[in-house]
């Protein structure tokens, strides 16, 4: 975690989060806003409230903040020697051997949240990464500006915003649920698991949505540019040896059924789809700039953080897989939620094919997880779940060693995982939760540091999120 002493700034805004933390209750109420807290659990876009009263400029501050103790031990006794052409049964060369890990607590996470009513029905959000394990400093994940009314005289428009919600910015992109209930940096309230999927669809990209519901139907439409920041500079070329340098925007589609359908059962089912055809670089597999919550896990021994490459950026994605379609990619993901009373089931497949800039054809991926979470209780504050997750992929053309020995793979590989949960809200801002999880590596190519790996372990969490 970076030290702040020497930044003003952000000293500056600690300052103000101080009394923010100690009288949270007596904050603002922002309208049209998921909460940060466990009310905001099982909320998947942002609420819609045409009730909401404009009375002044209001400005809130929120915040989540993790700390894990993690216990996990991972091998790969599949990998082996692969030196110019030629292995040795049995032997995992230095080059292929993990990063040695020992149980211990991993780097405290935080998030810091800027909220502002502008006007009627209008407001701003900034989010920053105050401490996280891709970058060790300060980091602004993104802003927007959501318009649930607009500022112009005419019931036409009024008409049209009852049932419209729009969003422009530098923000997360709705492609499927499942980004609705991961973790995101220090706040970690809304996942009742250590981590997302495997295959962990998320990204921040600029440009625009808008959302349209009604009697439990809604569906949306956004353009993006493709890319998790802005660029015009001259290394865009470095990313694109095929010499292909033109930049598509990326397309979202989503749509779907959302509805209480008695007082016990709710039931949710969605379809969402993005695509682009030629991306300087695409992040939409790892676009993740806090980092994984399995810290070091499946990690080559040689991939160290240093001062030059940030703090944890060779390290972001432990326990992750990305199919790497950074040139094209075209992913859709299929999510079903059903609530009955204190149990939650929630399903994925998803499904993607794209390839890399030095790729000449596509290649596939897939996924599915479902999960099953049981609330007790009356405040459901105490729970339980369990998630089964799975990919299967194709991995990019590669060729190692030299001469007749070298060795060419491009087969499909697997990995699941299997985790046990369970957890308990002291508040509503305060989260105590475990995890014991079990992930599998299989057919890997033996050149490959994953090839039989496997690791399992237990991770203990405390967040808080207001």
């Amino acid at each position: 975690m970076k030290t702040f002493i020497h930044n003003p700034i952000l000293y500056g805004l600690l300052l103000l989060l101080l009394p923010v933390a100690l009288k949270a209750q007596l904050q603002p109420k922002i309208a049209n806003m998921r909460s940060y807290d466990q009310q905001g659990i099982n909320i998947f876009e942002d609420p819609k409230d045409t009730a909401a009263t404009f009375d002044g400029l209001k400005l809130k501050f929120g915040a989540g903040f993790t700390q894990q103790f993690q216990n996990l031990k991972h091998k790969n006794p599949d990998a082996l020697k692969n030196d110019v052409g030629s292995y040795s049964s049995g032997e995992i060369i230095p080059g292929n051997k993990l990063k040695v890990i020992t149980a211990g607590f991993q780097t405290a996470q935080a998030n810091l949240y800027l909220d502002v009513q502008l006007a009627d029905g209008i407001r701003l959000n900034v989010t920053t990464y105050l401490s996280s394990k891709h970058h060790n400093e300060s980091w602004v994940k993104g802003g927007f500006i959501q318009f649930d009314k607009l500022p112009f005289k005419g019931q036409i428009w009024n008409d049209i915003m009852k049932v419209t919600t729009i969003k422009i910015g530098h923000f997360e992109v709705n492609y499927g649920d499942e980004h609705f209930r991961r973790t995101d940096g220090g706040h970690a309230l809304y996942n009742p698991f250590m981590e997302g999927y495997i295959m962990d669809a998320f990204a921040t990209e600029i440009g625009g949505e808008i959302y349209v519901k009604k009697n439990g139907l809604f569906g949306m439409i956004g353009v993006t540019n493709g890319m998790i920041k802005g660029n015009v500079d001259s290394l865009y070329a470095a990313q694109n040896p095929d010499g292909d340098r033109h930049k598509s925007p990326s397309l979202l589609l989503k749509a779907g059924f959302d509805r209480q359908l008695t007082d016990d059962i709710r039931l949710r089912i969605s379809g969402s789809y993005y695509g682009n055809q030629s991306s300087g670089s695409n992040t939409l597999y790892g676009g993740d700039r806090s980092g994984s919550n399995y810290q070091y896990i499946m990690e080559l021994n040689s991939a160290n953080p240093s001062s030059a490459t940030g703090a944890g950026t060779p390290l972001a994605f432990s326990g992750r897989f990305n199919p790497g379609f950074n040139k094209k990619v075209n992913a859709f993901m299929f999510n079903g939620f059903v609530k009955a009373r204190g149990l939650e089931l929630f399903g994925t497949y998803e499904t993607a094919s794209g390839r890399t800039a030095r790729e000449t054809s596509t290649r596939n991926a897939s996924q599915y997880a479902v999960d099953a979470v049981y609330r007790f209780f009356k405040a459901e504050n105490v729970f339980l779940g369990v998630r089964y997750n799975a990919v299967r992929a194709t991995l990019a053309n590669n060729a190692t060693g030299t001469g007749a020995g070298a060795i060419k793979y491009d087969g499909n590989v697997s990995v699941d995982r299997l985790a046990f949960a369970g957890g308990w809200f002291l508040t509503r801002n305060i989260m105590l939760k475990g995890e014991y999880v079990i992930q599998q590596y299989k057919d890997f190519p033996v050149a490959d540091y994953r090839a039989g790996g496997k690791f399992n372990g237990y991770v203990i969490e405390a967040t808080v999120g207001f």
